[in-house]
């Protein structure tokens, strides 16, 4: 994943200087690796924007914004702004669109920031279809998030645990499946968020009722599921690494989101499953469920015409 370069010297140093690095960065990694890959980055538009214009890219807009015009066909155009920008620099997986809607104004991580596009989930749904459209047409796949909704909380995830059971409403699932059903869903982040509603001990994440139950098999989704960052603070001050790693693939999280400069824990993380595999904690066949899905976005990927 691509993160901008922070200059307040936080944990996450990010791998985004410029225009011209980042190119070169992105073709050297996709040049090494006997596979291809999938090169993501969070380019929602707006303060969510990991191209800065600081950096030498292209300003956007906010969905806020996008929401309060309500012009499908200026949210089209914008989301194809952003989307060319990606193709150029060689990302083809963006972490975008939101669709929580903004049901609490002051969250501080949804609503206050501008990310969500309307209270409405049809303004929601339409808007978010023409991002994924967008993308689409410029070979990028896009990510649904933050499932089963994030718009009502009144506290932000990655700063600590997130209760939404009594803020939270059945209508936030709404863009999420009818984006399902419109087969505009490349890929759905789950968000770190608690609803006793929905599974009495674990948050989203980490929650087969979650992820396998209601997403799955109600809405009926059999694409690539992605975790939100295993190391905000809504998880990892609650659970260990190792358990948060092996409640979440054995939830049905198909690739796991891990944000840290640390150069080795992607190896460890790999190693860790593999353990988790050979203890009979974590099935051979839930690993290759997830080999499949990720197989065939990427194959997805590689079948869309790119319109310049």
């Amino acid at each position: 994943m691509l993160r901008s370069q922070s200059s307040k010297g936080s944990a996450t140093t990010g791998n985004i200087v410029s225009p011209d690095q980042l190119q070169v960065l992105t073709r050297s990694i996709q040049a090494v690796s006997p596979t291809p890959l999938l090169i993501a980055v969070d380019q929602e538009g707006g303060k969510v924007s990991r191209l800065k214009t600081r950096a030498g890219f292209p300003a956007t807009f906010s969905f806020a914004e996008l929401g309060r015009l309500n012009d499908l066909a200026t949210t089209r155009q914008r989301s194809n702004d952003i989307a060319k920008t990606l193709h150029r620099f060689g990302i083809n997986f963006n972490f975008s669109p939101v669709v929580d809607l903004n049901s609490n104004p002051k969250n501080p991580v949804i609503g206050s920031l501008g990310r969500s596009f309307s209270a409405d989930p049809d303004r929601v749904t339409e808007h978010a279809a023409q991002v994924v459209a967008a993308h689409r047409s410029q070979g990028i796949a896009t990510c649904l998030k933050h499932f089963p909704g994030h718009g009502s909380s009144s506290t932000d995830s990655h700063r600590g645990f997130v209760d939404i059971t009594e803020t939270w409403e059945k209508s936030e699932l709404l863009p999420f499946a009818n984006l399902v059903k419109a087969d505009l869903a490349d890929a759905i982040m789950t968000g770190h968020v608690y609803n006793a509603h929905l599974d009495t001990k674990m948050p989203a994440t980490l929650s087969r009722s979650v992820i396998t139950g209601l997403l799955r098999k109600k809405l009926e989704y059999h694409g690539v599921i992605i975790s939100d960052d295993l190391l905000m603070d809504a998880i990892s001050q609650h659970y260990p690494f190792t358990e948060s790693v092996e409640r979440a693939v054995n939830a049905g999280v198909d690739i796991l989101l891990i944000c840290s400069s640390d150069g080795k824990i992607v190896g460890e993380t790999v190693s860790l499953i593999y353990d988790l595999v050979q203890k009979g904690r974590i099935s051979e066949q839930r690993i290759d469920q997830a080999y499949r899905r990720i197989s065939r976005l990427k194959s997805n990927l590689r079948n869309r015409p790119t319109l310049d």
